[in-house]
């Protein structure tokens, strides 16, 4: 037994450094495919980043126009090409991208990306996003310039903004688990339910007595309208079960068996549709928790 362990010890002396390289390799190359699978489908309870993909064009290049107060600004191509996606981002440009609004080259993204709301994201989660962020094919796609009557809209406008309106979040280290806080976290900093149901004023500051009561045609984003989503009974979805609210948010389909249309559809399509059950009942029993708010949309 003694020589066959000596003669063991022995050999691992005379392995060559780079087997060992090989195997330390093989277990980071391991972990990255695991940290990006868990990203992918953050990317999904997310809706897919949907603002980031022109209809019936290139997923994630890029180019969405959405209208702004002072004009026109773009969703900029997040796929891994070097010269107009994120390729040549770092993974600490990407972060403060996501959460502070800062680009690489350090000017401010309009607060129309809602950053804010990412900035609560758990760091966990955040972590594995940009891990798959990374496996995105690369596309190339410039992202138009912003169209605006205002020239120091984004130099100057962002951060005064920022400074009167934000609210900016404290990350936990790891997301909630328990159902109602699940919820919470899901609709208030990932799948951004909050970002969308709550209306704005003309200037883009959430209104936040009217917390997911939804906005008409006139002020809701792109021109569409956007249902209330409070228990209220009559104007809200007080009477749905949470069951029927989980199967609206995977497959877009409603109690009345009529399908959701508009951007709804979009980020059930581009990621709604893989969230877990368990965490489509989780935003259920937070919207279920929620004050009801008499707000009629149409």
């Amino acid at each position: 037994m003694g020589i066959r362990l000596h003669t063991k010890i022995i050999c691992l002396l005379f392995l060559p450094s780079s087997f060992f390289a090989f195997t330390v390799t093989g277990h980071a190359q391991a972990d990255n495919k695991e940290l990006a699978a868990k990203g992918q489908y953050i990317f999904a309870l997310a809706g897919g980043c949907a603002c980031h993909t022109v209809p019936k064009e290139t997923e994630n290049a890029g180019g969405r126009a959405f209208p702004i107060p002072f004009g026109t600004v773009y969703s900029t191509n997040i796929t891994q090409d070097k010269e107009t996606g994120l390729g040549s981002w770092t993974d600490q440009q990407i972060h403060d991208a996501l959460v502070k609004g800062i680009r690489s080259d350090g000017s401010h993204i309009l607060p129309v990306m809602p950053y804010e709301a990412y900035s609560g994201m758990a760091r966990e989660d955040l972590t594995a996003l940009i891990a798959y962020l990374r496996t995105l094919k690369p596309v190339k796609k410039a992202t138009p310039q912003l169209k605006s009557w205002a020239p120091f809209n984004r130099s100057l406008g962002a951060p005064l903004w920022l400074k009167v309106f934000g609210r900016f979040s404290d990350p936990p280290a790891q997301a909630p688990k328990s159902r109602i806080e699940r919820g919470r976290y899901l609709v208030e900093h990932v799948s951004l339910c909050s970002d969308c149901h709550t209306p704005r004023n003309f200037i883009g500051v959430p209104n936040r007595s009217l917390y997911l009561a939804g906005a008409n045609k006139k002020i809701g984003p792109l021109g569409q309208e956007v249902p209330n989503i409070t228990p209220d009974k009559e104007t809200g979805i007080g009477e749905w079960k949470r069951e029927e609210i989980a199967a609206v948010l995977l497959t877009g389909t409603k109690p009345d068996l009529d399908n959701i249309q508009g951007l709804m559809a979009e980020v059930i399509e581009h990621g709604f549709k893989n969230m877990t059950k368990e965490d489509a009942l989780a935003i259920a029993d937070y919207l279920k928790s929620v004050p009801a708010i008499k707000n009629k949309t149409e």
